[in-house]
């Protein structure tokens, strides 16, 4: 039995049971894949795939039984070199982060350039995506951690702790019809409101993105249909089109800045939407270099390394996500 063939079998199943892809993936050879994993099954006196000729299907009974094992072992196999690599060079190395576009814009600028100055030696990468896609990159090994809001906190396997909180802000070009309606006769202002905002097309976040579940869920409740015109993952291409007369558009207040968005009336929302946690997750029973500890203390001050370890080497039945 060696890594390899342990490697092959994870692979295998990640790759949905496509041997082809999943040599391609190792940068190996199909057959090789295939032989590995066979004389793995026949070390072990069980079949772990179900097959249909050559093809694979699907995991056997005892393959399902076999496939956490793997896994552990691979993630400690992992932890054992990254010991390694803390004490041979303790302030060189690689740092990845999976996080959206709304953060890596707006919140880790200013973590990232102080980390940087610290830890000059430390390559470090920004990979982009949707709040799933970016734990996927977690458990799987592409990433250390990921930066995204309260969804990452639901997936097994990650442990989670928060940074900050945020709120929505309803952005409008000057002028809008929308800024008359919150000039009350009186000449007092008008809160926002849900039926004001039903009154307009509107431009917003794409549903895995920057919170926009809680946007959905205030409209629901309150048996509102609105007029969602476009979805995009980006704030900046919402503000764009805001500014160009498209619709109001909801955004993260964090992404708003009052000299590059002069040409924006942003109207806070958090009474109608609610507060969202930006959250930093990493993989569970994973050795983390000690730069990353100092990354995550930089970003979510709150944590320092022993409760962040605490929780990563928990027992997985307790939480795995430590709230505000």
């Amino acid at each position: 039995m060696n890594l390899n063939q342990l490697r092959f079998v994870r692979e295998a199943v990640r790759q949905n049971f496509n041997l082809s892809a999943a040599a391609v993936s190792l940068f190996t050879s199909q057959p090789g894949v295939s032989k590995a994993i066979i004389e793995l099954e026949e070390e072990l006196g069980i079949e772990i795939f179900v097959r249909h000729g050559k093809r694979l299907k699907n995991l056997t009974e005892p393959g399902q039984v076999v496939l956490p094992i793997i896994e552990r072992l691979l993630n400690e196999a992992e932890n054992l070199k990254k010991v390694g690599e803390e004490f041979a060079a303790r302030n060189t190395g690689n740092l990845t982060i999976a996080t959206t576009h709304t953060q890596a814009r707006y919140t880790l600028p200013a973590v990232i350039h102080e980390f940087m100055r610290r830890y000059p030696g430390v390559r470090l990468s920004l990979l982009q995506g949707s709040p799933p896609h970016l734990a996927e990159m977690v458990l799987r090994g592409e990433a250390d951690i990921a930066v995204a809001t309260e969804s990452i906190a639901e997936v097994p396997g990650l442990v989670s702790v928060p940074c900050f909180e945020w709120e929505h802000a309803v952005i409008v070009p000057p002028g809008h019809p929308l800024l008359e309606l919150l000039k009350g006769a009186d000449g007092r202002d008008v809160p926002l409101s849900l039926e004001h905002l039903v009154r307009f097309p509107i431009v917003t976040y794409e549903s895995a993105f920057a919170g926009r579940r809680r946007i959905d869920e205030a409209f629901r409740k309150r048996a509102i249909v609105p007029d969602i015109i476009l979805e995009a993952i980006d704030a900046d291409v919402i503000k764009t089109y805001v500014e160009g007369g498209l619709g109001v558009g909801i955004v993260a207040a964090i992404a708003l800045d009052a000299e590059r968005d002069a040409r924006l009336c942003a109207i806070p929302a958090g009474h109608l939407f609610g507060r969202n946690t930006t959250r930093l997750a990493v993989r569970r029973s994973t050795y983390l270099r000690s730069y990353v500890y100092e990354f995550v203390e930089l970003l979510a001050p709150g944590i320092d390394r022993s409760m962040l370890e605490r929780l990563l080497f928990s027992n997985p039945a307790e939480a795995s996500s430590y709230q505000l």
